[in-house]
């Protein structure tokens, strides 16, 4: 305002807006105008004639132009008009997707705004293309088949020996240890140290911090790599990373190296794998650089490649894998990444051959080790007898063409008929009674493959559909499922895959975790075969997946979930072992009369009661009941109970 404390007026016309005194205090002489010129200045800027008798000479100047621009531009906003309303008479847009490139005075003339939903353009259709990417929608899930890539670095990271994780996240992205803590039974500690983004990061940068942080853990824990990962925070915020990385490097004795994976293109299962061969090219060409030669051993060896922490059986499959090579009279070089020492990894070399039992972690390791240093690998998943037998068979193609000795044929032999079960297990009669009947499997590629093997090849079962939720992986998981089972899926959307269960109504689901909620509540055993898992499915005892001892557990766990699902489904028939209402004090009959009945307001004032103690107040109540002679229970009755035993 001109006049300090003059409240102003806004004049607007499309986005420009001028500020207008109101009252000034000297009189002075007003120009003369047309008096269309005066009507439009009196109704665009919101003074008459009368208000402009008092004025400086330097508000009268401003004054004179704001009148002549907001005379213009009313001038302008009729020729809009018109224009608007002669495109009107021809076509009148609809939809949101029409309203793009107006402006919103334009499309409001020309009748289309209030039709519209918003100014926004419409969202891409799902499945798209949009240039060299797809469409994709937003969805907010409670479950997620995988984690985010960070979590597979970071388990990576924690399965080496002393390699240290530093990720950069804000509070809350760091479950990551309480998870593994939780899961894994180690004695040690999980090596990952959150640099948390807070308000002070994004006022001041993180540079300081993320370098104060790796200079801090090299000092106190002094690991052999400090392993940083970028996060999603990280990317939104366009950090330069590996720039603080170097400058780490140079006051640390540790390796600095930051993880090369793309949080928005990749997920858990496809970082771990990326991270594990970028661990292992890195140490690699370091002691190539360094002059570092290793020699092939004497005698065959392997490296078995992929093992690593919150795997599905990891460590059981691992110590099976050793006991097969050992009674081939092979011997085992290195276990990547799970216990391994990143120091050892330059005598990968070492060994004859590589061993990949699961395709989402290790094959790029393994194809690297194979490009630079002409080693092979096997990548059969020893699931099952006949998978178990052509892992042997791929192991033997790849030695006697180097002229080892080993009967094979026999080996595979005393294995099936003596050290697994499953091969005579599955022509008894108790398994036979499972054949034809109709199953589902879904999971991680590797373990669903395997499991559609055995239940297809080996039992008998009818596998109505499989599936997977690693998409990246869906032409392998075709390939290896095709004539075993009536349908595939591919999808990471756990409702897709509920509904598709709901619509089977097969007599039992093999999956994981998510699949056992969802055969809980339509009463339909599971057995869990791949990860995301829960603490059941990381035992303290021996129960390895892969290898012969592998297929006595997957006997096991296919004739149980069989098994025990019919027998819920008999004791509902037949009114079995029901104990939901029971309240005497044993399990026989005592020839007590029945329940007490319950009037409406008693049961109301039972409901709320919470859930976990119910049941307990409910028996306890009754017992009173019965004790005082009263024929029905109500609310009074039940503060009474409570009153009687002092609670």
């Amino acid at each position: 305002s001109l006049v300090p404390g003059a409240p102003a007026s806004h004049v607007s016309d499309g986005g420009e807006a001028f500020l207008v005194p109101r009252s000034i205090s000297h009189q002075v002489s007003v120009p003369s105008h047309s008096s269309k010129v005066a009507e439009d200045a009196e109704a665009d800027i919101g003074l008459s004639a009368g208000d402009l008798n008092f004025a400086t000479p330097a508000a009268l100047g401003l004054l004179a132009v704001t009148v002549v621009t907001a005379t213009t531009a009313k001038a302008k906003a009729r020729r809009r008009a018109a224009t608007a309303r002669q495109a009107a008479k021809m076509q009148v847009p609809h939809g949101l997707g029409s309203l793009v490139g107006q402006t919103p005075s334009s499309a409001l003339l020309a009748g289309s705004l209030p039709e519209a939903k918003g100014l926004l353009p419409e969202a891409p259709t799902p499945g798209l293309s949009r240039g060299d990417r797809v469409a994709r929608g937003m969805k907010l899930a409670y479950w997620m088949y995988t984690g985010p890539a960070h979590i597979g670095t970071l388990r990576v990271a924690s399965s080496f020996k002393n390699v240290h994780a530093i990720m950069h996240a804000p509070l809350g992205d760091d479950y990551f240890n309480v998870m593994r803590s939780m899961l894994e039974r180690q004695r040690d500690f999980t090596p990952v140290t959150a640099s948390i983004v807070d308000r002070h990061v994004l006022a001041r940068g993180s540079q300081e911090k993320v370098v104060d942080n790796i200079t801090r853990k090299d000092k106190e824990d002094k690991p052999d790599l400090i392993l940083l990962t970028p996060t999603c925070t990280s990317s939104i915020l366009q950090e330069d990373l590996s720039n603080f990385c170097a400058r780490a490097s140079e006051s640390t004795d540790s390796d600095v190296i930051l993880a090369d994976v793309n949080h928005y293109r990749v997920n858990e299962h496809q970082a771990s794998d990326r991270t594990l061969a970028q661990v292992v090219s890195y140490y690699m060409e370091k002691a190539e650089k360094a002059g570092v030669k290793v020699e092939r051993s004497e005698k065959p060896s392997a490296n078995i490649i992929g093992t690593f922490t919150l795997g599905f059986h990891n460590s059981h499959d691992c110590r099976e894998l050793k006991r097969m090579l050992k009674d081939m009279g092979i011997e085992t070089n290195l276990v990547v990444p799970e216990g391994a020492s990143v120091h050892d990894l330059h005598k990968l070399p070492r060994a004859w051959f590589n061993i990949v039992p699961y395709r989402e972690v290790g094959l790029m390791a393994a194809n690297y080790l194979q490009a630079s240093h002409g080693m092979p690998y096997v990548d059969v998943c020893p699931m099952g007898v006949t998978e178990t037998a052509r892992f042997v068979r791929s192991i033997e193609s790849l030695l006697k063409p180097q002229g080892f000795q080993f009967d094979f044929t026999k080996y595979i032999d005393e294995q099936t008929r003596f050290v697994s079960q499953s091969a005579w297990f599955s022509r008894s009669i108790d398994c036979q009674n499972l054949t034809g009947k109709r199953a589902v499997v879904f999971g991680d590629a590797t373990h669903a493959a395997g499991m559609v093997k055995v239940l297809a090849k080996e039992m008998g079962i009818h596998v109505a559909w499989a599936g997977t939720f690693c998409k990246h992986d869906a032409d392998w998981f075709r390939e290896h499922v095709s004539g075993l089972c009536d349908e595939v899926l591919i999808t990471d959307d756990h409702t897709q895959v509920g509904d598709m269960i709901a619509r089977t109504e097969p007599a039992a689901i093999f999956g994981t975790q998510m699949e056992r909620h969802v055969g809980k509540r339509l009463d339909i055993p599971c057995g869990v075969i791949s990860t995301p898992v829960h603490i059941q499915n990381f035992p303290l005892t021996y129960r390895p997946f892969l290898g012969y001892e592998g297929t006595n557990q997957l006997a096991d766990l296919v004739y149980n979930s069989f098994t025990l699902g019919m027998e819920d489904h008999l004791l509902e028939i037949f009114g079995g072992h029901d104990t939901k209402e029971i309240i005497s004090s044993s399990l026989t009959n005592s020839g007590e009369a029945e329940g007490i009945p319950w009037t409406k307001d008693g049961l109301e004032e039972l409901g709320r009661i919470p859930g976990f103690v119910r049941d307990k107040i409910k028996k306890k109540t009754e017992t009173y009941a019965r004790e005082q002679s009263i024929t029905e229970i109500s609310r009074e009755v039940i503060y009474a109970a409570k009153e009687a035993v002092g609670a």
